[in-house]
C-alpha cells in the first residue's frame, strides 16, 4: 500500500492478458509482506471488466481467502458465468502458487433509464486535516527506524478525515469516520477505470471505525486484524480525481469479527457508491501467534 504512486496503480492495474478469460497481475515490492487487499480486489475488477463490453460493473462481493504474497504475481482466471439481455455476471478467482487468495462475483448492466430517488442531498466542507499517508509516516518513524523517504509513504490516494484519523490514539470514540478522498492526478475518461480505483480506495480506512469505540490503535499490542470480505454498489456516474465524501460506520462488532459500511458522495451530495466490509478482530496481548 504505501510507496505508490497514482502512474504506478494504473501500471498495475493494466493487467496481462494472457490466455481467453486469464490474466496476471503484479504487486509493488515496497517492503510490505502481503498485499494490499484493495489492490487485488481492483485487479479483480479489471480482470472481469476485460471479458465485458458496454457494460459497467454496478455491484461486487468479493471474498479475501489468504493473504497475498507481494514476490510472486497473481493469476486472475474469470468464468464468464452469464450474458442477458441486461445484466452480465461474473466470477473471478484470485490465484497464488496454485491456491486462491481472493474469490469475487460481480454484475455489469447496460445503461438503461428507471426509477430514481435518493434521500436529501447534503453537501459538506472539505476539512484540512492531515493526510492519511503524512499519519501512517509519523507512526512508522516513531516505531521503527527507518531511512527518510517520502516515496516510501506516498499513496496513489489523496485521503483526509474530518476531525483526524486518529488510528493509532487508544481513546474510545464512536465507531465513525468521514473522509474525503481522491486521486492524486487526472485520470482517463473511461468511467470503468474510476469505479477500479474506488475500489482500491475503499479499502484504505473502512475497517478503522471497528477499532474505534475500544480502547485500542491500529498498532495496539496483541491485536490482528484481517479483511474478510468486500462488497460494493455504484449507483451513479463519478470521477475518482474529484473529491468524493466517504461516510463509514461500525454498527456491531461481535464474534471477532467487525462489520462496517461506507456511503460514498460526490461534491454536490450525490450518493455515488455504497459499500460494506467484515473483518476479523483479535486482541491476544499475551500471544505473538497469527491465527485465521
Amino acid at each position: 500500500m504505501l510507496g505508490l504512486d497514482l502512474q504506478r496503480l494504473l501500471e498495475l492495474l493494466d493487467l496481462e492478458n494472457l490466455e481467453l478469460n486469464l490474466f496476471r497481475g503484479e504487486s509493488p515490492h515496497d517492503g510490505r509482506d502481503r498485499i494490499f487487499g484493495g489492490q487485488v480486489l481492483a485487479q479483480a475488477l479489471v480482470a472481469a471488466g476485460r471479458t465485458v463490453e458496454e457494460r459497467l460493473v454496478h455491484s461486487l462481493h468479493a471474498y479475501f481467502l489468504r493473504p497475498g504474497d507481494p514476490k510472486h504475481p497473481i493469476l486472475y482466471e474469470v468464468d464468464r458465468i452469464r450474458d442477458g439481455r441486461s445484466f452480465t455476471t461474473r466470477r473471478v478467482v484470485a490465484i497464488q502458487r496454485g491456491e486462491a487468495i481472493l474469490n469475487m462475483s460481480a454484475s455489469f448492466q447496460a445503461e438503461e433509464e428507471g426509477f430514481e430517488h435518493q434521500r436529501e442531498k447534503r453537501v459538506e466542507a472539505l476539512p484540512d486535516g492531515e493526510l492519511y499517508e503524512s499519519v501512517i509516516r509519523r507512526e512508522v518513524e516513531r516505531h521503527i527506524e527507518v531511512e527518510r523517504d517520502d516515496r516510501r509513504f506516498e499513496l496513489p490516494i489523496e485521503v483526509r478525515a474530518d476531525g483526524g484519523l486518529h488510528l493509532f490514539d487508544e481513546r474510545p470514540r464512536p465507531p465513525l469516520l468521514r473522509t474525503w478522498l481522491r486521486a492524486k492526478g487526472t485520470l482517463p475518461d473511461d468511467p470503468g477505470i474510476h469505479q477500479c480505483v474506488l475500489a482500491y480506495a475503499s479499502d484504505l480506512t473502512l475497517l478503522v471505525p471497528v477499532i474505534r469505540p475500544h480502547p485500542l490503535g491500529m498498532r495496539s499490542r496483541g491485536l490482528r486484524s484481517a479483511s474478510l470480505d468486500h462488497a460494493m454498489w455504484f449507483h451513479q456516474p463519478f470521477r475518482v480525481d474529484q473529491w468524493l465524501r466517504f461516510e463509514q460506520e461500525s454498527p456491531i462488532a461481535a464474534r471477532s469479527r467487525g462489520f462496517a459500511r461506507g456511503e460514498i458522495y460526490d461534491s454536490e451530495g450525490t450518493l455515488v457508491a455504497s459499500c460494506t466490509q467484515e473483518g476479523l478482530f483479535r486482541h491476544r496481548p499475551d500471544s505473538r501467534k497469527r491465527q485465521r
